[in-house]
Order: structure tokens, then sequence, then C-alpha cells
């Protein structure tokens, strides 16, 4: 089982780490490894110590 880091952002906030390979697949990144464009995330906690996250295409204004 892979893991992945945690880590601290800021005063307010942490970050998990994702594999490159797994965002690369889903076409997130460019042919140089960077994000093409912002991306949002809705990330909704399903239980104890469980976590779902889920790509949002586009926010609405």
């Amino acid at each position: 089982m892979a893991l992945n880091k945690l880590r601290q952002l800021d005063q307010h906030s942490l970050g998990v780490t994702l594999p490159k390979d797994d965002l690369r697949i889903k076409g997130l990144l460019d042919e140089n490894g960077e994000l093409r464009e912002d991306q949002h995330v809705h990330v909704r906690r399903t239980g104890d110590g469980e976590w779902q996250l889920e790509l949002v295409d586009a926010l609405e204004s």
C-alpha cells in the first residue's frame, strides 16, 4: 500500500500529496509534469479518518 504525506500548508490548512502518475492519467498535467491550469477538488469527510476527493469541472459564478 502506497502512503502519501500529509503536510502543513499554512496556519489553517494541511495538504496531502497525490501521485503525479494518477494525475497524468486523468489529463491534469502538461508534458512537463505541471498542472495544466487551476484545479478545484471537493473534499468530503466520509467517516472516522476517511475523506473522499472529487474533481470539480467548473466553478459556478
